[in-house]
């Protein structure tokens, strides 16, 4: 029997979102108790922005349309994709408590975790050699993922979750309608991105290229960025009234942004999107395939977003266990 997930989300952790803004809007670091890692996050103020790509961009592609107008509520994100350091903790509970164990933790974070639903032991090295230390996390699934945010927010107590496919776009654009966050001009993505022409085949330290306007590095290439979206090609003609993003409903495909090391110019514009497939667990030696483990998919990660506005308890709770449904 193979395994999927329904991920029942309320609608209701996106819409209706009010705030006036004030001086705690703004970025800040979130410390990583009991460990010497800190994960930074840069506010991003609410919009309207369009989405989507005009039929004229250089590799326009049909999913990409029509173009049409989205409001953003305000949000903060992470300035860099989830890293190796940050990941391993999460994963491997032996050695965040060995981490404790060297380093302060007044406020007993890593007690707060011990009950965290954590991923099963990967049967090889995720990073397949490429790097670890201060490189993206990759390879996890979009469940994982979710998980982590959960354990994020057993460990310091705030909400932190997946972006929207219309959130990843918005912060991506950093208020340009340009095919890339900095312009048209493809020959300028070395100086902001990791892909293809420049990673000599394999990831590489997040952070080394330029941040767009509003500070966020990575956003083209180095690794796709999971989103919270299910992948729906016509999803922009045929989106329900009211509807900030496409629950996800089926295992595959879920939308995946950004664009990775191993992808071509076209593949890292802003409004690009990438659908998950089951092949990326083509290595993966178990079965039913891993839960956790993408295992074929070594230019997949992912950041996170905090929205301004904090969900109940209850649709918290909603968010972070998705129902578990047996598949074919």
């Amino acid at each position: 029997m193979y395994k999927k997930f329904l991920f029942l989300i309320p609608l209701t952790f996106l819409g209706n979102l009010s705030y006036s803004q004030t001086k705690d809007f703004k970025n800040y670091t979130q410390v990583i108790g009991g460990s010497p890692q800190v994960y930074d996050m840069v506010a991003i103020p609410g919009g309207e922005f369009t989405m989507g790509s005009p039929a004229s961009e250089k590799g326009h592609q049909d999913d990409e349309g029509p173009q049409h107008k989205v409001k953003i509520e305000p949000f903060w994100m992470g300035k860099y994709e989830v890293s190796w350091d940050i990941y391993d903790l999460y994963s491997f509970k032996n050695m965040e408590k060995e981490m404790a164990a060297r380093h302060p933790d007044p406020e007993k974070s890593v007690v707060k975790t011990d009950a965290s639903t954590r991923p099963s032991p990967p049967y090889v090295d995720m990073s397949f050699g490429m790097g670890r230390e201060h490189y993206p996390a990759i390879n996890m699934t979009q469940y994982a993922a979710i998980y982590f945010c959960k354990w994020l927010y057993d460990k310091t107590g705030i909400f932190y979750r997946l972006p929207t496919e219309a959130e990843w776009e918005y912060a991506c654009r950093a208020g340009s309608q340009t095919a890339y966050s900095f312009g048209d001009d493809a020959s300028k993505l070395d100086e902001y991105a990791w892909y293809s022409k420049n990673s000599d085949g394999a990831y590489k330290n997040i952070g080394l290229k330029k941040p767009n306007a509003w500070g966020l590095h990575d956003m083209h290439g180095n690794v796709m960025e999971w989103t919270l979206d299910q992948y729906i090609p016509d999803y922009y003609g045929n989106k329900p009234n009211g509807e900030k993003y496409a629950p996800v409903k089926e295992l595959y495909p879920t939308a995946v942004r950004g664009g990775s090391w191993d992808d071509d110019a076209e593949d890292l514009r802003s409004a690009a999107r990438t659908a998950s497939k089951p092949e990326w667990k083509i290595l993966d030696p178990q079965l039913p395939k891993s839960e956790w483990w993408m295992t074929s998919a070594s230019f997949v990660g992912f950041r996170v977003v905090r929205p301004v506005k904090v969900p109940s308890k209850a649709e918290i709770e909603a968010y972070y266990n998705p129902t578990l449904i047996e598949d074919y």
